[in-house]
């Protein structure tokens, strides 16, 4: 287990590869845990890390850090203190929340974003991720296989309060219209069974900037990265092999990915 002390609290986080920088951010179930597949995919390619966020994991437990801001202060601490420059953010639910809270800050440390299963608005959650537990959500969103129920072993770990508190601030701020025209690219990644969040309707997925993308993995539910890993890892891959700058509507161009937008 590596660790990192940011500003007086402990901060979890794990590490594979060497090359250019890719940030994992876990979202309300669960830890750094469940990207491992992912992280030593990347790795191949990308110096690839996965934090716990506070309040997860094995991260400190503090009620005064569990904002949307302070969630991103941790991440910009994190990269300012391994003297990590520009950085490629993929984040799941929560943790997209957080990178993209990270990106309308600090756009000029962003390269990309991939973010998985977000919900755009607070009447997107449903009410059932609002209030019950970690463990709960755990079993009722994923196969209960062994496999699943490994990754997200930690979700004993989550405070509700770090929940409670990313959900207001979700509630409080219409997150999208701060970061639609910074120009960084972001591809919005949703499984098409996804029984804790509304899907976006396709008026909102037509507004979306050019610079932005929407891709729906059909028979996927709220963990893609677990329900079906060959098919999000290729997808992962392809994001990240685009040119920096480059927007994710390109990947259309392949027939993999034709059959899957929506």
């Amino acid at each position: 287990m590596s660790a990192i002390i940011l500003d007086g609290s402990m901060v979890h986080y794990e590490a594979l590869g060497r090359g250019r920088p890719i940030v994992f951010l876990h979202g309300w179930v669960g830890s750094w845990r469940y990207w491992i597949n992912a992280m030593q995919v990347a790795s191949t390619s990308f110096r690839a890390y996965a934090l716990d966020l506070y309040g997860f994991g094995d991260t400190t437990r503090d009620p005064l850090r569990y904002s949307l801001d302070q969630q991103a202060d941790l991440l910009n601490q994190f990269l300012e203190e391994m003297g990590i420059g520009k950085v490629a953010i993929v984040g799941h639910d929560l943790g997209a929340l957080v990178g993209f809270t990270f990106l309308k800050r600090f756009h000029a440390s962003v390269d990309r974003v991939m973010a998985i299963n977000c919900p755009l608005d607070y009447e997107a959650v449903n009410t059932r991720m609002r209030t019950a537990p970690a463990t709960e959500l755990a079993e009722w969103l994923t196969s209960k296989s062994p496999d699943a129920m490994s990754a997200l072993a930690d979700a004993s770990k989550v405070d509700p309060q770090a929940v409670t508190a990313s959900l207001a601030g979700l509630q409080a701020d219409n997150w999208l219209a701060g970061i639609r025209n910074l120009g960084v690219p972001c591809l919005f990644v949703y499984g098409s069974n996804d029984a804790a969040l509304t899907l976006p309707s396709q008026e909102k997925v037509d507004s979306l900037p050019m610079h932005m993308h929407q891709i729906n993995l059909e028979g996927a539910g709220h963990f893609p990265m677990l329900d079906n890993p060959a098919l999000f890892n290729r997808l992962l891959t392809d994001f990240l092999a685009l040119d920096s700058g480059a927007s994710p509507r390109e990947m259309q161009l392949k027939e993999e990915w034709k059959r899957r937008v929506r």
